[in-house]
């Protein structure tokens, strides 16, 4: 895996290339990977891995037609072959009146921003094995628990590198350290699985090993014995484990793509109140130490703090520059892709900021509702914003978490669930995408 500063040149030279054989535009994106890993089962070392790997991707530009090609072989004869081979497929494309680079005056200019997603630390597979090990042996010990299905512990790192022929080029590294265990409730039929995890930029963040074992097993004894609710409507609690998918699905309905397309159930909600007053949706690629954070944009854009929704309303949509020139505004910053493909839209560091009453003033906001801890299935449709999944939780009564119910549906209209979602105090930034206990005061809920 090369260092920012090689990548950041190749890919230079690349973009260099195109132009001299004939591009009117060019970008070069480098993306260098590296992990180790360690996977325990029962006590016993079940897998060592390590992998690392390297790709570079050329985007060329005939006028309005363009085309890109990857390579995993950084030789010079594979390189001077790829601007050859890219140029003339440019050639041959349909001529698309929005292909292009980023406008020149977005670019980032000047020093990048300080971002600390760097750790110097490199556990060994044997420090590795330990932490697996200590993971696991604490979510056996919760009483209840009867197998394992693993424990894990890995680290990794990343090299990011853009340039394009506007003269933006520039490079960063980030890692990650990452501890996960699975386990298994109960005997027989009866049999009940829950797992925990935790992902870090570094490995001071990265939580006990011993704490995330026994959040695994205390989730896994916690679902035995679960029952079914009575068919009918519930206020619906979303634990914070599933609550970001909330944030996903509206993520999709802002992507510049899914506007310009007119396949999204928010497409004419720009400026509107989608959510109650007070909620407000954040992407925030520049959060120290995050794990979506970024110094720039997949077209070398500047980013920045945005609020997509303030105060309820519908404050702008997600695009990268296709799609901008297709809706008439700006690129958003949030340009996104990988080596082999065109930038897309895609949020950074994206949450949902907390509200005024904690968890445990919605749980006791009815005297019966659901929490939900688990989502089975992809029952949403993004153009009329339907929505029905699969789920596990809890069934909470007069503020108290009583027995787990299992085998349910939730369904409802992300509208009118958005309209009337109350978010809980209990934020917390521990994956890219966040979001606090969220209460949606009327879901219907059903046997699976």
């Amino acid at each position: 895996m090369l260092s920012p500063q090689q990548a950041r040149d190749i890919a230079s030279n690349l973009v260099e290339r195109g132009i001299a054989a004939g591009a009117t535009a060019a970008d070069a994106l480098y993306i260098g990977h590296g992990s180790n890993s360690v996977q325990v089962r029962l006590g016993e070392l079940e897998g060592v891995g390590g992998s690392e790997g390297e790709e570079i991707g050329l985007r060329l530009f005939d006028g309005q037609r363009s085309a890109t090609v990857a390579s995993s072989d950084l030789s010079e004869e594979v390189l001077a072959t790829l601007v050859d081979r890219c140029l003339a497929m440019a050639r041959e494309a349909p001529e698309d009146p929005f292909v292009g680079l980023a406008p020149s005056d977005l670019l980032h200019r000047g020093d990048l921003p300080a971002l600390d997603a760097e750790d110097a630390s490199a556990p060994t597979p044997d420090e590795l094995r330990a932490r697996a090990l200590a993971c696991e042996a604490a979510a056996l010990a919760v009483p209840g628990v009867t197998n394992s299905s693993g424990g894990g512990a890995s680290a990794s790192s990343a090299i990011v590198a853009l340039a394009t022929s506007d003269g933006f080029a520039a490079a960063y590294r980030s890692t990650g350290h990452g501890c996960s265990a699975g386990v298994i409730a109960g005997e027989g039929a009866g049999m009940q699985r829950d797992h925990a995890w935790h992902s870090a930029r570094h490995l001071a963040d990265l939580d006990d090993p011993g704490a995330i074992g026994s959040r695994a097993g205390e989730r896994a004894v916690a679902r035995l014995d679960p029952t079914r609710p009575r068919p009918g409507k519930y206020p619906v609690l979303f634990d914070p484990r599933v609550a970001p998918s909330l944030l996903g699905h509206f993520a999709g309905a802002i992507s510049g793509s899914a506007v310009a397309r007119k396949t999204s159930f928010l497409l004419d909600k720009l400026g509107e109140q989608v959510f109650a007053p007070g909620v407000e949706i954040i992407d925030d690629p520049l959060r120290v130490r995050g794990l979506r954070s970024r110094p720039f944009d997949g077209e070398g854009v500047a980013v920045h703090r945005q609020a997509l929704i303030e105060d309820g309303k519908l404050t702008g949509w997600m695009a990268e520059s296709a799609s901008a020139r297709q809706l008439g505004i700006p690129p958003t910053g949030h340009a996104a892709r990988g080596a082999s493909g065109a930038p897309g839209a895609s949020p950074s560091n994206f949450y949902m900021a907390a509200g005024p009453r904690s968890r445990e003033e919605l749980l006791a906001a009815f005297p019966e509702a659901v929490l939900i801890v688990e989502l089975i299935g992809q029952g949403v449709n993004p153009v009329t914003g339907d929505y029905s999944r699969g789920a596990a939780g809890f069934m909470v009564r007069n503020g108290e978490i009583a027995e787990p119910v299992a085998e349910i549906t939730i369904a409802a209209n992300l509208l009118d669930m958005f309209a009337t979602l109350e978010p809980a105090s209990d934020l917390e930034f521990r994956r890219g995408m966040d979001a606090p206990t969220i209460m949606v005061p009327e879901m219907t809920v059903g046997a699976a």
